[in-house]
């Protein structure tokens, strides 16, 4: 029987475009929205950097999450069963099987340094209700999380918990949390926001984001790093957005959904951005990209502020629901594809991808080494990931093919010009993004 020829995913479906657009939101909205977006937005132009920006997530977001959910769609399975289709229609599946590891790979890697890191912002939950955060130095309490084998017990805990949702109900419980995950998400940062708005001095923030230096559009820079951080802002890594493609209806429209999920990822960014920046200013610390934005710079500004103990427990829960959901996709990217390839049960496969994360993960937990990791994934094999799946879906497997399943549940046909925007302008500008990633040590 031929992948076309499936009806449904033995792991089920989702049951409604809400529940999808919300689980693929929960892929998107991660770390590098919290962490990255505002400081960028302010550092390459404030509101002038939001036209490239804004301009790359509408192009990504249509063509390269539509051409995602379109594969994994048609094929009715995840990464390595949708590239085997893409080349099986060029008689060369060999191809797709090999190198359809690559993208597989490079989930399953940012889960192992994804993992550590929520690790960290958990830790740092806890801490805030306990009030540990506080009794010391941001710093020094971050250092006790960051030396070999830094921080164990917490990241076990997170590995524990995402196994937990997976194991218990497959795409209805993935589309559970992320109902549950992400609207909370999005309310806690407004409630931080509205509060960070009445702080004194809070107004320079908004000066930082907002008021536009047009001459930043006229420098290059602007303009690679506001595609850098939209293209691995919207979890387009030819794998992860694929599996969840899988489980979606023939009755949903494709396009629809993703420019939805491109909306609410740009508005979790936004929000982020108004949460953090008016904060830093009012309380006079450089703003500062990275990972000591939030553990470093964060917990100082929370120990300056009225409840702040309260303020900083909202921060890290709710940072904390944006890293589960986002590493769910990762492993379900990874265990539905064992599933198929290998015939496993769901619950060995779970286990099994959760105990290798771990396994490898334990040994990665100093700074130094995740980040040599994480860059390593990041740099290379999650941007040639997002190529391969570009090349596979509108050339190996060509556009009329991809153009009909896109077409599906739509009440209009895809417009004349997508074909060009997808073939002519995206594919290229994935190879434009692997190779400048290189060349910049990093853009997203």
């Amino acid at each position: 029987m031929s992948y076309q020829q499936h009806t449904s995913h033995k792991n089920g479906s989702f049951s409604t475009s809400f529940g999808f657009v919300l689980a693929c939101v929960g892929s998107a909205v991660g770390l590098g929205n919290i962490w990255m977006f505002p400081y960028r937005l302010g550092q390459y132009g404030g509101a002038a950097f939001l036209i490239p920006y804004l301009f790359f997530i509408c192009l990504f977001g249509l063509t390269g999450l539509s051409a995602e959910f379109g594969i994994g769609r048609m094929a009715r399975t995840g990464t390595l069963g949708s590239y085997e289709l893409c080349w099986k229609s060029r008689k060369k599946e060999k191809v797709g099987k090999v190198m359809g590891w690559i993208p597989l790979l490079g989930s399953l890697g940012i889960a192992v340094g994804y993992s550590i890191i929520i690790g960290w912002v958990v830790r740092s939950l806890f801490g805030s209700i306990t009030n540990d955060i506080f009794t010391q130095s941001s710093s020094e309490f971050f250092s006790q999380a960051t030396g070999d084998f830094g921080s164990v017990p917490w990241h076990i805990l997170v590995i524990v918990i995402t196994i937990v949702i997976l194991l218990t109900g497959s795409v209805k419980q993935i589309e559970k949390a992320n109902k549950i995950m992400m609207p909370v998400f999005f309310l806690l940062f407004a409630v931080l926001a509205v509060r960070v708005a009445m702080l004194p001095g809070a107004s320079a923030g908004y000066e930082f984001l907002f008021i536009p230096d047009w001459k930043a559009l006229t420098k290059i820079d602007t303009w690679v790093m506001a595609m850098g951080q939209a293209f691995f802002s919207l979890s387009i890594t030819g794998s992860g957005m694929i599996v969840y493609g899988s489980y979606l209806n023939k009755k949903e429209d494709i396009p629809k959904a993703s420019m939805r999920t491109a909306f609410f990822d740009t508005v979790a960014a936004l929000l982020a951005a108004l949460a953090i920046m008016p904060a830093v200013f009012a309380f006079q610390i450089e703003p500062n990209a990275g990972p000591s934005l939030m553990f470093l710079t964060i917990p100082e500004i929370f120990r300056q502020m009225p409840a702040g103990r309260l303020f900083s427990a909202i921060f890290f829960l709710s940072v904390s629901f944006a890293g589960i959901t986002s590493l769910i996709n990762m492993f379900e990217a990874v265990i539905e594809s064992w599933q198929h390839k290998f015939k496993l049960g769901r619950k060995f496969a779970v286990i099994l991808c959760g105990a290798i994360c771990l396994g490898v993960g334990l040994f990665l937990e100093a700074e130094p080494k995740v980040g040599t990791w994480m860059d390593f994934i990041t740099i290379l094999v999650v941007p040639f990931g997002a190529l391969f799946g570009a090349i596979s879906i509108y050339y190996v497997l060509g556009y009329k093919k991809i153009e009909s399943e896109l077409n599906l549940g739509r009440k209009k046909p895809l417009p004349t010009w997508f074909k060009v925007v997808a073939k002519y302008i995206y594919v290229p500008l994935t190879i434009i993004v692997f190779i400048l990633g290189i060349i910049y040590k990093g853009i997203g």
